[in-house]
């Protein structure tokens, strides 16, 4: 029996990688050549796709993933959807008058998920370096693309709302005011930007984990999690309800504590960032600098402070949306 599809027959001995756009496909085959694995292989396609089809892909948005490893025969599921904000209550809504939250605009905003399940596949389940995987997405930001005529049509359509709602996007997607021409090469110099000081900041950490990690510090907590903070602090736009609201995200403010001419800040009591401004406020009423940091005495009075410490992340440390953690009388 004849077997006929549109989809091509796609064979191969050594590697195959399949995506919606071309260049995904080659940059994901390319992880392979390097002696990459097929996780390196998706997520070096997954950022490509974010520059080459924008009006399908972001770096913010949701990522549900279930991916299978061949070495362990194990099929698991990395959740990468994005959790409501903090102050995305009933009550807020309410607030603004509303009985339904609009679908579009900054009050449906999540915490974008899908870069941290991006870094969470590259850190357990990739080979490469973080680098490797991200400068081709980096250099088509940069160099440009041939622009999809889907995607010249999605810019086309959101012009004037750009223009009116979105003057930061208006000027990537319509430089100089126009609608780019399809096939036209694209440039994307604000993403490409972005990610060169990114991977820069990642990088300044030791070794392929450590980078991964400091990647996932700096878009969640660094530089990206900042600018995102600011944007929405003043910014409004008009959303499905037919009014402008203001975002509801909003990025923690830290734990500090003044150690002599020094402020130490950390994560709140959801983590056990606190044990070390604990420890700090016990040292503080000893002159540890006059003793020798490779002496008995030095090492038993730091070694008793953080004792102490540890002691109190055991009994009060826990998430306080849902536990009373007494900050103030621990620090």
């Amino acid at each position: 029996m004849s077997f006929f599809t549109m989809k091509p027959e796609i064979q191969g001995t050594f590697g195959v990688v399949t995506s919606t756009h071309w260049i995904a496909s080659d940059v994901g085959m390319r992880m392979l050549e390097l002696g990459g694995n097929a996780f390196d292989a998706a997520i070096a396609a997954g950022l490509v796709l974010q520059v080459v089809e924008p009006h399908l892909n972001d770096p913010v948005g949701d990522l549900p993933m279930v991916l299978h490893n061949a070495k362990t025969g194990k099929t698991e599921v990395i959740c990468g959807q994005g959790p409501a904000p903090a102050g995305a209550t009933i009550e807020h809504y309410r607030g603004e008058d509303l009985s339904l939250i609009p679908g579009d605009g900054f009050l449906a905003t999540v915490i974008p998920g899908s870069f941290d399940a991006w870094m969470l596949m590259l850190r357990d389940y990739g080979s490469l370096p973080l680098r490797t995987v991200m400068e081709p997405a980096i250099y088509y930001a940069e160099a440009g693309h041939p622009i999809l005529s889907r995607v010249t049509a999605t810019i086309a359509g959101l012009a004037d709302f750009f223009r009116d709602e979105w003057p930061i996007s208006h000027a990537t997607w319509l430089p100089g005011g126009k609608v780019p021409e399809a096939r036209s090469l694209f440039h994307n110099p604000v993403l490409a930007q972005t990610w060169t000081r990114f991977l820069a900041e990642a990088e300044t950490r030791q070794g392929r984990e450590a980078q991964i990690e400091g990647a996932r510090y700096c878009f969640y907590r660094g530089f990206i999690a900042e600018s995102i903070v600011a944007f929405l602090k003043d910014a409004e736009v008009r959303d499905g309800s037919g009014e402008k609201h203001k975002g509801v995200l909003s990025v923690e403010t830290p734990l500090a504590y003044d150690y002599h001419d020094w402020t130490i800040t950390k994560i709140g009591p959801w983590g056990q960032g606190p044990v070390l401004l604990q420890s700090l406020a016990l040292l503080k009423g000893f002159d540890i600098g006059k003793l020798d940091p490779t002496g008995s005495d030095f090492v038993h009075v730091v070694t008793e402070a953080m004792k102490f410490a540890y002691a109190d992340r055991e009994a009060y440390y826990g998430d306080p949306a849902f536990i009373e953690v007494p900050m103030e009388h621990l620090l």
